[in-house]
C-alpha cells in the first residue's frame, strides 16, 4: 500500500500552531504580515498622511485592454512556497469554511460554489481602503488582528503582502503553459472619482488582469448596460450581466472573477460514460451522464461521519476532495460539522485502493453577492465591513465614499480528458464499485500549501 506523501510544509503548520510541540518560537500570525515600523494607532485620530490617488481612466467599450502594471512591483518569488503562504492558506480556509457552510445552509436544495481565495482577496481589497475603525473590523474577520492591541486603537497589517502571498497561492497551480486558474477584477467608480493608489496597486498584486473605469451613474440603465457590456467583452464572455438596478447616487461597484478550468491528471474513458439515474433526494431521480474510470484511488469510508471520501488528482499541484454521504445519511448534516481540521483528518487516513468510480460531468459557475453573504454570516459583520458603519476615507478622494456591490465569480471546468494515459489495471483484482449519484460535497486544494481554493456541492447535477 503506498503511504500518502504529506507536503512538509503541511507539517511544519500543525507544528507551528500547535506551538508546544515544536522547537521553534512561534509567531502570530499578524507579525508575518505586520507593516514596517508597525504601531497602535488610535481609532479616531486622524490619518496625517496625505491620501495619494490616480485618476480613473473613462470607460469606453472599444477600449478593452486591461490597466497597465508596473512590473517591477510585481513578486518575483511566486514558486516558492514560504512560511506566509502556509500560515496564510489556513487562516483563509477557517475564513472560507465559515462562509461556505452560511450559504449552504442558504441554498440548501440548489449547487453550491465558493472560492476562499476569491472571498478573502476581495476582502483584502477593500481593506486598503478602509479608515482604521473599519480596517480593525476587517482584520478581526481574516484573522489578522494583532493579540496586544488595547480596544481603541489598531496595529495595521501590510495589505500588499497578504495579496502578493495569496496570489502566490494561485501561482503554484499554474504549472502548465495555459493557466489553469485566472482572476480578474473590475472596478466601476463614479467619473468624477480618484481612487487610492493603495487600492489600485491592491487589485494588481491580488489579480492577474484588472480594469478600473469612471462611470456616469447619472443615467442607470445606460451605465448598466455598458458596465455589463465591458465586462462580457473583457472576459471572453464568462462574465454576463452581473450588475443590475444600478443607483444613479452609486460610487463604486466590484467585481472578481475565480476561473478554475482543468482536467483529471489521469483521463476517463469516454466509451464507458453512460445515462445513469442521480438520486436528487428520495423522490426524485434525474438522467445524468456518469463518467467512470477504472484504476487505484485514495479513498475513506468514513463510518463515524456517514460518507465516503475520494481523492481525484487534478493538475500537478492540486487536487479534489469529493465527499458523498452514505445511503440514508444526510449531506446537510455532514457539511454542518464541516471544519478544516475534518478535511485535514480525512485526507491522513485516506487509503489506496482499487475502484471502479463513477461521477457526474459537471462544470459550474456561481454569482455571490457579498453583501448577502456577509449579511448571512452576520449582520453586524455585513454593516462594519460594507454596510452604514464602514468608513472608506483611504479609497478616494471624495467624502464620504461608499463600495455599493461587491460581487465574487466563480468557474469551475472540468472535462473526460487527463493529461496522463489510462492506467493498467487488468492485474489489480476486482474493483471496488462506487458510484457518485447522490448528492456530494467537494474541495478543491492546492497540494503544498493546502489551501482551499474551492468548497462546493453538487445537489442536481442538471441544474
Amino acid at each position: 500500500m503506498q503511504i500518502l506523501r504529506l507536503p512538509l510544509l503541511a507539517l511544519l503548520l500543525c507544528c507551528y500552531l500547535s506551538g508546544s510541540r515544536a522547537n521553534r518560537v512561534y509567531v502570530h500570525p499578524f507579525y508575518l504580515f505586520a507593516a514596517e515600523n508597525v504601531s497602535c494607532e488610535t481609532l479616531q485620530a486622524p490619518i496625517s498622511k496625505p491620501l495619494e490617488t490616480l485618476p480613473v481612466a473613462p470607460l469606453d467599450i472599444e477600449v478593452l485592454t486591461p490597466d497597465s502594471r508596473d512590473l517591477s512591483k510585481l513578486d518575483t518569488q511566486k514558486k516558492n512556497i514560504t512560511e506566509r503562504m502556509v500560515v496564510l492558506a489556513q487562516l483563509m480556509n477557517t475564513l472560507g469554511m465559515r462562509m461556505y457552510k452560511a450559504l449552504s445552509r442558504k441554498q440548501q436544495s440548489t449547487n453550491t460554489l465558493l472560492s476562499p481565495v476569491n472571498i478573502y482577496g476581495s476582502l483584502m481589497t477593500f481593506y486598503m481602503g478602509a479608515s482604521r475603525r473599519t480596517a480593525s473590523s476587517y482584520q478581526l474577520l481574516l484573522s489578522l488582528s494583532s493579540d496586544t492591541d488595547p480596544k481603541e486603537c489598531v496595529s495595521l497589517v501590510d495589505g500588499h503582502k497578504v495579496l502578493k502571498t495569496l496570489q502566490s497561492i494561485n501561482s503554484l497551480v499554474n504549472d502548465r503553459p495555459k493557466d489553469v486558474l485566472t482572476t480578474q477584477v473590475w472596478t466601476f467608480t463614479r467619473q468624477d472619482a480618484q481612487l487610492s493608489e493603495d487600492f489600485i496597486q491592491g487589485m494588481q498584486d491580488f489579480s492577474d488582469t484588472s480594469f478600473i473605469r469612471g462611470v456616469d451613474f447619472s443615467k442607470p440603465q445606460e451605465a448598466e448596460q455598458l458596465v455589463n457590456s465591458f465586462m462580457e467583452k473583457t472576459s471572453d464572455g464568462k462574465v454576463k450581466s452581473i450588475f443590475k438596478n444600478l443607483n444613479s447616487s452609486s460610487d463604486l461597484l466590484f467585481l472578481t472573477s475565480f476561473n478554475y478550468q482543468d482536467n483529471w491528471r489521469t483521463a476517463f474513458q469516454p466509451e464507458k460514460t453512460s445515462l445513469q439515474e442521480f438520486h436528487v433526494n428520495e423522490t426524485t431521480a434525474v438522467m445524468v451522464p456518469l463518467m467512470t474510470r477504472v484504476g487505484q484511488y485514495h479513498y475513506l469510508n468514513d463510518k463515524v461521519r456517514r460518507c465516503t471520501i475520494v481523492k481525484l488528482f487534478l493538475s500537478k499541484q492540486s487536487y479534489m476532495l469529493l465527499v458523498m454521504p452514505h445511503e440514508g445519511a444526510n449531506l446537510h448534516d455532514i457539511e454542518s460539522k464541516l471544519q478544516t481540521d475534518v478535511i485535514s483528518d480525512w485526507h491522513q487516513n485516506l487509503q489506496e485502493g482499487l475502484l471502479e468510480l463513477s461521477l457526474p460531468k459537471f462544470s459550474m459557475s456561481s454569482v455571490t453577492d457579498m453583501h448577502d453573504l456577509l449579511t448571512i454570516l452576520n449582520p453586524d459583520v455585513e454593516t462594519k465591513l460594507l454596510g452604514s458603519q464602514a468608513e472608506f476615507s483611504q479609497l478616494s478622494d471624495i467624502k464620504p465614499f461608499t463600495i455599493d456591490e461587491v460581487m465574487n465569480k466563480v468557474v469551475f471546468e472540468m472535462s473526460e480528458e487527463g493529461g496522463e494515459a489510462q492506467e493498467n489495471t487488468q492485474e489489480g483484482g476486482i474493483p471496488l464499485k462506487l458510484s457518485i449519484n447522490r448528492p456530494f460535497f467537494f474541495s478543491v486544494i492546492e497540494g503544498d500549501t493546502n489551501a482551499i481554493l474551492m468548497l462546493g456541492k453538487i445537489t442536481n447535477p442538471t441544474l
